[in-house]
């Protein structure tokens, strides 16, 4: 069985690659969210870190997202969607884009408008220092009446004086993390990297969750994580990929160069964190000896042209939510969320040669 991956629209399948390994010439058979802040007395000198923004400019933030999100989904306008999508979310929403145009235009499916159900929202803003680059999380349900189910990042790029979506993650649970929220209702920002209140940074839990793909957790994966839904699913596409071409192929998981290194990082209840990350990991298959080919299936098609292979090596970035406690025990993978962006291999000679 596949496990799901998901963009913020669509599902697809996480273990992709060839539509079959087939002997050469042959074919494939609402919460509402804090309030405004207020000046409260202090005895401190310091001044109060202030929030990002209010709950009420959060909340057209959003609104803003969903509507131009839209808009831009329905034609898929590239430079639309760059006006509130940007890093790791705005590169796996472009990949849906080039997938989508790939395919004839009768196997395309219609596009269906949605919004972000802002009554069941729970907003997490911090307060930020002076100088800070402002963000705040939000989890959220693209169906009214329901519990959120996906966490999202948004950032102010002050180059061009907007709020975007960085990241969004489809959770296993709806259970949300305790994010630990003061007297006015606001979230306290804690580094992500070299944290030695921590339990595990967001560069130990990237190389975690790529061991995991790559070995099935055994080196790294299985010490950083306890057992979850997230983590378990990784380490079962790396078994089947395994096993999945029998003694015809091979499928093999790998680390890749990783453009996204943001993360973001919120005080939890328990005195731990929750760090919402990204990476990139490749997969690529391979035949076993030569008299076999790779046929490339349909969802290939705009990277692939339907040409067969001797090998394809797919990209995936990935947007990944996880829980860390202070204390020395392990971390917990909540939720990770996929998009293959890339997909390239050699034709084989009989295709080179007649290119």
């Amino acid at each position: 069985m596949e496990s799901p991956i998901r963009t913020a629209r669509r599902t697809l399948p996480l273990l992709t690659g060839a539509t079959c390994l087939v002997l050469a010439l042959t074919g494939c058979a609402g919460e509402d969210g804090p309030a405004q802040a207020r000046p409260t007395p202090s005895a401190s000198t310091s001044p109060k870190q202030a929030p990002a923004l209010s709950a009420a400019q959060a909340r057209d933030v959003i609104t803003r997202y969903s509507k131009i999100n839209n808009e831009a989904n329905a034609d898929r306008d590239r430079r639309q969607l760059d006006t509130v999508e940007d890093g790791p979310l705005y590169t796996m929403s472009v990949a849906d884009y080039t997938e989508t145009e790939g395919l004839p235009a009768k196997d395309r499916e219609p596009y269906k408008r949605w919004s972000y159900d802002l009554a069941s929202a729970k907003l997490y803003i911090p307060r930020l220092a002076a100088g800070q680059e402002r963000w705040f999380a939000a989890a959220l349900s693209s169906e009214k009446s329901k519990a959120p189910s996906r966490l999202a990042v948004f950032a102010e790029r002050p180059r061009h004086k907007r709020w975007e979506m960085v990241s969004v993650v489809d959770l296993d649970s709806q259970k949300l993390p305790d994010v630990a929220l003061d007297r006015e209702g606001y979230a306290t920002a804690v580094p992500a990297n070299e944290n030695k209140h921590l339990a595990a940074d967001a560069d130990l839990l990237r190389t975690a969750v790529l061991d995991n793909f790559a070995t099935g957790g055994t080196n790294t994966g299985t010490k950083v994580f306890a057992p979850t839904k997230a983590s378990k699913r990784q380490i079962k596409v790396h078994s089947e990929a395994a096993t999945r071409f029998g003694d015809k192929g091979t499928s093999v998981f790998d680390a890749a160069d990783n453009r996204f290194t943001d993360a973001y990082a919120l005080k939890t209840a328990d005195g731990g964190a929750l760090i919402l990350f990204s990476h990139t990991h490749t997969q690529t298959d391979a035949v076993a000896h030569s008299g076999l080919q790779i046929n490339p299936g349909k969802d290939d098609r705009a990277w692939l042209h339907d040409v067969p292979r001797t090998s394809i090596t797919y990209t995936f970035i990935c947007n990944d939510a996880a829980t860390v406690p202070a204390k020395s025990q392990p971390s917990r993978l909540i939720g990770y969320t996929c998009a293959r962006t890339n997909a390239s291999g050699p034709p084989l000679p009989s295709w080179t040669a007649r290119a």
